[in-house]
C-alpha cells in the first residue's frame, strides 16, 4: 500500500486538503491528532512524559498541554526530548493503523513531515502552499492569535521554498474549488500508479 505524505505550513490548508482525500474515500492519518491521543491514552508515552517533566505534566491522566508547552518553549533540548518520546510512538501507531486499511493508498498528514525526515517513509509527498498574506489571514481568524504569536510559531517550520525541493506534488491552495479539482486529479493519478 502506497503512502502519500501531506504537509504544508501553518494556514496553508493542509487539513482542508486532507478532508478532500477523505471525501474520496482515502484513509487519512493526522499525525498531530494521533500524537495528542497517544499522550493521553498510551501508558508508556504518559510515563515517559511524567519522567521528563514531573507529575505536573498530567492532571487526572490528561496532559497539561500549557504546562508542557511552557517547559519546551525556548528550550530546544527539552523539545527534542519530548519529540524523542512522541515521534517513535506516532510512527508505531501509524504502521499499526496502516495495516488496518484497505485502500490503494493512504494519506499521512504531518505539519513537520520534511523537518523531521518523515517524508522518507512515504512513497510520494504533497506540499500544500498559500501566499503568506492568505496564511496570516486564515491563522488570525482560526486561532484568534496576534501577528507576533503567529510569526513565532511559523519560525519553527521550514519555508515553502525549502520544502518544495522535497515535494513530489505541490498544490497552491487559494481557491477551494480549484484545490478540490487538483486533489481529484492527483487522486486519479495515484490510483493509476497503484
Amino acid at each position: 500500500m502506497k503512502v502519500l505524505g501531506l504537509t504544508g505550513g501553518m494556514g496553508s490548508g493542509k487539513t482542508t486538503v486532507a478532508g478532500f482525500f477523505k471525501e474520496l474515500g482515502i484513509p487519512v492519518y493526522i499525525a498531530d491528532t494521533e500524537a495528542k491521543n497517544l499522550m493521553e491514552k498510551d501508558r508508556e508515552v504518559r510515563q515517559s512524559i511524567i519522567a521528563l517533566f514531573g507529575e505536573q505534566a498530567y492532571h487526572d491522566n490528561v496532559p497539561d498541554r500549557k504546562f508542557i508547552a511552557s517547559r519546551v518553549f525556548g528550550d530546544k533540548e527539552k523539545l527534542e526530548q519530548l519529540n524523542s518520546i512522541i515521534h517513535p510512538a506516532v510512527a508505531r501507531n501509524f504502521e499499526y493503523w496502516k495495516q488496518q486499511q484497505n485502500s490503494p493508498y493512504v494519506v499521512y498528514e504531518a505539519a513537520i513531515l520534511f523537518e523531521k525526515g518523515g517524508y522518507k517513509k512515504c512513497d510520494f509527498n504533497l506540499l500544500v502552499t498559500a501566499p503568506l498574506e492568505e496564511k496570516l489571514k486564515r491563522l488570525k481568524k482560526r486561532d484568534n492569535s496576534s501577528l507576533e504569536e503567529i510569526e513565532a510559531r511559523m519560525a519553527h517550520q521550514w519555508s515553502d521554498e525549502k520544502k518544495k525541493g522535497l515535494a513530489d506534488f505541490i498544490i497552491e491552495n487559494i481557491d477551494l474549488s480549484t484545490t478540490r479539482k487538483m486533489v481529484c486529479q492527483l487522486h486519479e493519478n495515484l490510483l493509476n500508479s497503484a
